[in-house]
């Protein structure tokens, strides 16, 4: 089982990937950030109905795939058989939506880190969580840190996995606030925070790290210089970027 390491986190994280340069959370996408010169990417996780972890961001495969319906309603086999990079190429591919699996392999040989977002299958939280956590666990090459906007799915993966880094994600203030988030991160030992760019401001900023929690932003689009420039002189510890080509020389 992986063992805690001193925490370091790079200012870039490529989101889903590089997902404004290649079909995101595709092996594609994965390859083209640590090619570039990324040395973590983020991606996003949940199982299908034979409960194999596979890379998909949204509820549904509408969006990313010629598919259609919630992943937990296929097995893999035909999710695989899925065009995973029609929707960003706008013509057919031989792209297909890759497992956890093919992820870690592909990162494992090529030095690059992982974060990975807990997606939350409804009422499959737990079993989402418990398959990621069996392929993960015992993997020490590479650093992952584990993500979630899901307060079930964050909470298991501490009980499962307590050696492993975590982060609670928020987005906005509708269920939870900033007090929330500390107080759930410093009670489970999360030592990461995910806030959405809108919520950013150097109270914030500062509330959170009086309590030595690590901050990283994203940001529907794609976040420039001088945002990230302004973000990261608050404090912020990293960015999650779309397309890091403008960034990779200046941080």
């Amino acid at each position: 089982m992986r063992q805690k390491k001193t925490l370091k986190l790079p200012k870039l994280i490529g989101h889903r990937g590089v997902k404004d340069l290649c079909p995101e959370n595709t092996i594609e996408s994965i390859s083209k950030a640590l090619e570039i010169g990324l040395t973590y990417v983020e991606i996003d996780v949940k199982i299908s109905k034979d409960e194999i972890p596979f890379l998909l961001h949204d509820d549904t495969l509408d969006r990313t795939t010629n598919g259609t319906g919630f992943g937990i309603d296929h097995n893999y086999a035909d999710i695989k058989k899925l065009d995973a990079g029609k929707f960003f190429y706008k013509k057919n591919t031989n792209i297909f939506v890759p497992k956890l699996e093919d992820i870690l392999s592909l990162c494992t040989d090529n030095n690059g880190n992982l974060n990975i977002e807990l997606k939350p299958n409804k009422n499959f939280e737990k079993e989402n969580t418990f398959q990621i956590y069996k392929l993960t666990k015992n993997i020490n090459q590479i650093d992952i840190f584990f993500s979630s906007f899901d307060i079930i799915s964050i909470l298991e993966i501490s009980k499962l996995y307590p050696q492993s880094t975590r982060s609670f994600l928020l987005d906005n203030f509708k269920e939870h606030n900033i007090d929330d988030l500390i107080n759930l991160s410093i009670n489970n030992d999360l030592k990461i925070c995910g806030l959405n760019i809108d919520l950013v401001t150097a109270d914030i900023i500062k509330k959170i790290k009086r309590s030595n929690i690590f901050i990283t932003v994203y940001s529907d689009k794609n976040i420039n210089f001088s945002s990230a420039n302004d973000i990261f002189s608050l404090g912020v510890d990293s960015i999650f970027v779309d397309n890091p080509k403008d960034l990779l020389e200046k941080f």
